[in-house]
Formats: C-alpha cells, sequence, structure tokens
C-alpha cells in the first residue's frame, strides 16, 4: 500500500473525529439515535474510502498515470 494512500485515509479520519468531536461524547450525543445512525454511515463510508484506496486497481492505475506523465 502506498504511503500516500495511508496519510489520505489518516486525515480524512482525523477530520471527521475533529469535526464531529467523537472524541468528546456528551450525553446527548449518546442518547441521540440520529448521531448513533450518522456515524454508523460515516464509518461505512470511511470502510469504502478504505478499500478504495488499498485496492490494487487504484494503486495501479495511478502508477501507469505517473508514468503517462513522466513519459
Amino acid at each position: 500500500m502506498d504511503i500516500t494512500a495511508i496519510a489520505i485515509v489518516a486525515i480524512i479520519v482525523w477530520g471527521i473525529v475533529e469535526v464531529f468531536g467523537w472524541n468528546k461524547k456528551t450525553k446527548k450525543e449518546k442518547e441521540d439515535p440520529k448521531l448513533a445512525d450518522e456515524l454508523a454511515r460515516l464509518k461505512e463510508r470511511v470502510q469504502v474510502l478504505e478499500e478504495i484506496v488499498t485496492d490494487e486497481k487504484y494503486n495501479l492505475k495511478r502508477e501507469f498515470d505517473a508514468l503517462k506523465r513522466t513519459g
């Protein structure tokens, strides 16, 4: 896996945590089912992004694109 892909995923996850303040959950957040649903959806989206970035075809396409630019 490319180090750039790891960095991108880490930055995305960090940003989501910071924006939604999941590291500082309040009582209201724990009781609100809407927030729980949104959290589940965002976790799914992050999982999909991780799968895309770690996919061999994705890396292969990036390598071909890099070769085209240098060639």
